[in-house]
Formats: C-alpha cells, sequence, structure tokens
C-alpha cells in the first residue's frame, strides 16, 4: 500500500474533493459526508439523486459509536460479529445526522471495512467517509481506476489497489429486523 497515495487522498477529503477508491468488491468514490458541498459534487459525478442518501465506512467500531444505536442493544453481537468486515448495517441514529447522509431516514447505512486502503484511509481521516460505487447510477461499477477515468473521467483522484475477495457488492442488512436488503 503506497501511503502517499493515501495522504493524498485525505488531503482531497479535507478539501471537499470525491475521490476513487478500491473496497471489497469494487472501486468506490467517497467523500467528507459532512461536508454537504463534496456531498453534492458526488451526486452530480454518478448522476444519482441527493435524496436515496449513501453509505458511510469507517476503520473501526470506535469511529462510528457517537452516530449510531449499538452498544447494549439487541443486535450488537449480530452486527460485531461481521465487522470489520463486508457487511454493511442499516442502524438506528443515535444523533441527527443530516439528510444528505440519511436520505431523511433515522438511520444510516454504515461499514467496518476490512480493506485496508479503506482502513488506512479512514485512519488518517479521523473519521467515516462516504462509499458509493464508482459508476453511473444505473450502470455496473468500476474495477480499476482505468474503468473509472473510462466512465466518470479523469477529474476524480483514483487511489490505485487491489479489490477485496468479494465478486459483488457487500451486503446491506438492517440491524432491527436481520432483514438482508441487498
Amino acid at each position: 500500500m503506497n501511503t502517499s497515495n493515501i495522504t493524498l487522498a485525505v488531503k482531497a477529503l479535507k478539501a471537499g474533493e470525491v475521490i476513487a477508491y478500491p473496497t471489497e468488491a469494487v472501486y468506490g468514490l467517497g467523500c467528507d459526508p459532512f461536508n454537504q458541498q463534496a456531498l453534492e459534487k458526488l451526486f452530480h459525478v454518478k448522476q444519482r439523486p441527493i435524496e436515496k442518501g449513501v453509505i458511510l465506512v469507517a476503520a473501526s467500531v470506535e469511529q462510528i459509536l457517537p452516530y449510531v444505536e449499538l452498544t447494549g442493544t439487541e443486535w450488537e453481537d449480530t452486527v460485531l460479529q461481521t465487522w470489520p468486515g463486508p457487511v454493511t448495517w442499516v442502524l438506528p441514529l443515535k444523533q441527527a445526522l443530516p439528510d444528505w447522509i440519511t436520505g431523511g431516514r433515522n438511520t444510516v447505512a454504515i461499514r467496518v471495512s476490512d480493506h485496508p486502503i479503506v482502513q488506512a484511509m479512514c485512519n488518517e481521516f479521523g473519521s467515516p467517509i462516504v462509499s458509493s460505487s464508482a459508476n453511473l447510477t444505473g450502470q455496473p461499477p468500476a474495477k480499476s481506476c482505468t474503468e473509472i477515468n473510462q466512465s466518470l473521467g479523469n477529474q476524480l483522484l483514483c487511489v490505485q489497489g487491489a479489490l477485496g475477495h468479494l465478486d459483488k457488492p457487500t451486503q446491506i442488512r438492517d440491524a432491527v429486523s436481520g432483514e438482508v436488503l441487498r
């Protein structure tokens, strides 16, 4: 893993830019979830409506605890058994998050990733980042920086790296109901 690429990616995130990076199965687009202008750029790049909300990805459970109901819940053990790892959980909010993150819901989709590049970026950034598949809405997700440049243009900083071991995007589950959503 090239740490200078991670540092460049984190600088771009802090500057409100959208970046592309490898995840467990496909390349993701990311930005600072608390910067509305950055999220608007991401939605513009993807041609996706902002009302849908986004998935957040973190390096550790500690990074997400301020935002979600997890500790002491009926679903805590079930969620923690899958993290860090390739399962995204929809969790009830502990505190309100901006609608551009949640899509106006009282839940947030979040994953504690075991991908080394995702972990390094989130650790250096100091908080979760957005994780949305790197593609135009309705198109297949990109699996390389070359594919991203072809489909989204070369205006994005793309962190080169190996994808994880999954052959399709991470499973999304609802923590309260246990229902598999994707």
